[in-house]
């Protein structure tokens, strides 16, 4: 199948049911996106999809409208079945579910992950659920005690085939597809179509259709990208710091619903700031009008949605603001297109919420091109611009007014009452101000500061042609935890009980929130295992440490002594009965993989409707990446030393596991 442009206008032209075209409109979703526009009417015809494309283009409600079109809320067992790579990808595609059947009365979607306890899963599962959204591992996991039945299942799709293959999933998906009903309708979406993902589509597919959306993003070099990390309440004031410190001349703001466009250029008149809505709602000759004034200059700011906006051609737009992230990656290019036109420069800048970091990656691997994290102005240059713009003010005024009658009446007054001029001159500055305090309180921000962003391992083509230009790090200790000491633990789980090293690595990562880089050699033995975790572990995160469970086994994790450590590590591969992961490679007589401590995991993502903000990859079968990289470095933060809180490389557990660590 080739593609076309006969994209539909409107979502209703996909023959979707009415319940999810009310949903869509009440999100401000307008137009399918070509993935969308292709996908759904196939799906909703029976047919199994082949999807090739990239993260961000809007592959969830390609493959989440139709199922909801077909599902049955009289039957409460699995009917559609969702495998994801990660658990942030599983609960973003479970929450997608829930939003589009917001009017689907008595509809339920259940993320199953590893990290959750098996308790909440099961009690939902006994309950009835038509969707069921999870990692391999942990489906696998309620398959086999028999909690999980996919007898009456419709529907599978396999979310991100190319991830699942690259974190060692794919054994788990094609055995979880044998175990399927023969006539349930498959569709796998992938952003690469490696050898074996064509062979599992070739051997679990009927017939495909095959689609295959090409990127088209491309930016001018002539606008700066910018990002700041910020979301809810927050995003208000920081847009109102930007408007103070930024010099501009015209700015187009873009914001996700038709409403949010009224609500928020309100918000901005209140603050002192002349703006206007532009949206689809509004009277042609009055969104006419709009327009006209932002090109004469009579209006400087204008919040609109994507659909309002598109052909918007007005030259003196100098920065596009996206107060929401948008939904796909061509939209981004769309709308910041705003800008820098006609060989001018321009601003684009990017509010991004933490549970949105996958979709700001998305975009700097679609655009091929680094989105640099802004510094938004310090109260101080504010409080400076303030009384510079105030000062010119006065300056005008003196300068373009007949002022004589005020200069009589001042004077007048200060005879009167035995004040000075100057005295008066301040109060009439302090009646021109009102209540409003004129300068900004000198409280520390609310705002994050800037944190090292750790590289997504998938698909970064903009940096990938960064890697053909630079030589190659040697492997070894290297990199942000290379000079860091390390110690060997001991584990009580082993390969009796079918753990791979990724188990172990992502479940550390995971519940510490421990950078990839500072885990060192991991080697399997029969009844336990031993790893390589950075020396000076905070006793209290060395206590929660052991009660972290790995393949349904709690870790239990001891410090080796020396006596203990000389017998594994390096001469594991020797002796060929040891599988020893990372470090040397070694083995003369039993051949092993490798498992470094270079390696990197797993990349951010997010989506619309969670707080969780991590890309982890944390279920009990192994995880990748926390947001935050995390280190324990030597010195006083040992057992007995410092605690955690303490601790300059470590920034606490979460609410939630700290209750958890409590009880």
């Amino acid at each position: 199948m080739t593609e076309h442009n006969d994209t539909p206008v409107t979502f209703r032209d996909l023959n979707l049911s009415e319940p999810l075209i009310k949903a869509l409109e009440g999100v401000g979703y307008e137009t399918p996106t070509p993935i969308q526009a292709r996908t759904i009417p196939l799906i909703l015809e029976g047919r199994d999809v082949l999807g090739q494309a990239q993260t961000g283009t809007g592959k969830t409600a390609a493959f989440a409208l139709p199922i909801l079109s077909n599902i049955d809320l009289s039957r409460t067992e699995p009917q559609a079945l969702v495998l994801a790579p990660t658990r942030e990808l599983a609960i973003q595609v479970a929450e997608a579910f829930h939003t589009y059947a917001v009017h689907m009365k008595g509809f339920n979607v259940l993320p199953i992950y590893g990290g959750q306890d098996y308790g909440v899963q099961l009690r939902s599962l006994k309950r009835g659920v038509h969707v069921v959204v999870g990692t391999p591992g942990r489906v696998m996991d309620h398959m086999r005690k028999g909690t999980l039945s996919l007898d009456g299942l419709q529907f599978l799709v396999l979310d991100e085939a190319d991830e699942m293959l690259r974190m060692g999933f794919i054994d788990d998906v094609e055995w979880i597809l044998e175990q399927t009903p023969a006539e349930r309708q498959v569709a796998l979406f992938s952003a690469t179509m490696p050898a074996p993902i064509l062979r599992i589509a070739r051997k679990h597919l009927k017939a495909p259709a095959e689609i295959t959306i090409e990127s088209k993003t491309t930016t001018v070099d002539t606008i700066r990208q910018r990002y700041w990390m910020v979301g809810g309440h927050h995003k208000l004031d920081a847009l109102t710091r930007i408007l103070e410190a930024e010099p501009f001349d015209g700015i187009l703001i873009f914001v996700r619903t038709k409403t949010e466009t009224v609500a928020l250029s309100e918000k901005l008149q209140a603050r002192g700031y002349a703006s206007s809505a532009l949206n689809g709602d509004m009277a042609q000759a009055q969104r006419e009008r709009t327009i006209e004034q932002l090109k004469d200059g009579t209006l400087n700011i204008v919040i609109a949605t994507d659909v309002a906006a598109r052909g918007l051609d007005v030259d003196r737009i100098s920065h596009v603001i996206n107060y929401d992230i948008p939904m796909d990656t061509e939209s981004y290019v769309h709308r910041i297109g705003r800008t820098g036109r006609a060989g001018r420069s321009g601003e684009a800048i990017l509010f991004v919420s933490p549970r949105e970091r996958g979709m700001l990656f998305a975009i700097e691997r679609a655009t091929r091109k680094r989105i640099d994290q802004m510094e938004l102005p310090s109260t101080e240059i504010i409080n400076d611009k303030r009384i510079a713009r105030f000062k010119q003010r006065i300056t005008d005024t003196i300068a373009g007014e007949d002022l004589e009658f005020y200069t009589r009446m001042v004077e007048q007054y200060c005879q009167e009452h035995d004040v000075s001029e100057l005295e008066a001159a301040a109060a009439l500055a302090k009646l021109l101000q009102g209540d409003t305090p004129f300068l900004l309180s000198a409280k520390p921000e609310k705002y994050p500061e800037r944190e090292p962003r750790r590289e997504s391992s998938r698909g970064d083509s903009y940096r990938d042609e960064k890697r053909h230009q630079e030589p190659r790090r040697p492997r070894g200790n290297t990199g942000l935890y290379g000079d860091e000491k390390k110690e060997t633990y001991r584990i009580e789980v082993g390969s009796v009980h079918d753990v791979k090293p990724g188990n172990i690595a992502g479940a550390i990562i995971n519940e510490i929130g421990l950078d990839p880089e500072a885990i060192g050699r991991i080697t399997i033995n029969d009844q336990y295992s031993t790893v390589e975790l950075p020396a000076d572990i905070p006793n209290d995160v060395f206590q929660e440490l052991k009660k972290v469970r790995v393949c349904g086994r709690q870790l239990r994790v001891s410090k080796m002594d020396e006596r203990e450590h000389s017998s594994y590590g390096d001469r594991g591969g020797d002796r060929g009965g040891n599988r020893s992961y990372g470090g040397d490679r070694g083995g003369d007589r039993g051949g092993h993989s490798s498992y470094g401590s270079n390696r990197s995991y797993g990349g951010d993502r997010s989506g619309s409707g969670s707080d969780r903000s991590s890309s982890d990859r944390g279920n009990d079968r192994g995880g990748y990446g926390g947001d935050k990289k995390k280190s324990f470095k030597k010195g006083p933060g040992a057992p007995g030393g410092k605690s955690k809180k303490d601790n300059p490389f470590f920034t606490g557990f979460s609410a939630t596991k700290k209750k958890r660590m409590k009880d």
